[in-house]
């Protein structure tokens, strides 16, 4: 498998659990709106090596889940934002035009220094 993209949480807004119960995070690069912010795990803003997909892998701390859908925009936001959210329904067609889903599953704790990765 290959490494499409890899990222590390470097902060996380006060408000992050707040989606927790809806299985979902929110990442963005430093320059979240406001509105935002407290909501968001915030990380750098890095190029994806190849196109994101459906049946590809995220990893997260070695926590794997089979990407179920992405949304058109998610890539373009991810790579110019650092934006992206991420949820763990296991729907097939992406709701949010810039999320990705991923299997129906208990979503891992995140913190600052957990690793992010696509892989395919």
């Amino acid at each position: 498998m290959s490494l499409v993209y890899e990222n590390r949480i470097k902060g996380a807004g006060d408000m992050v659990s707040a989606f927790q119960g809806e299985k979902m995070f929110i990442l963005f690069g430093d320059n979240a709106p406001d509105t935002l912010k407290d909501f968001c795990y915030t990380i750098d803003i890095k190029d994806t090596n190849k196109e994101i997909s459906v049946g590809q892998i995220l990893d997260i701390d070695g926590n794997k889940f089979e990407i179920t859908a992405v949304g058109n925009v998610a890539e373009k936001n991810l790579t110019s934002l650092g934006h992206m959210t991420v949820v763990f329904d296991g729907s097939k067609e992406a709701a949010l035009p810039g999320s990705i889903y991923v299997e129906n599953a208990d979503m891992p704790e995140l913190k600052i220094g957990t690793t992010i990765k696509i892989e395919g």
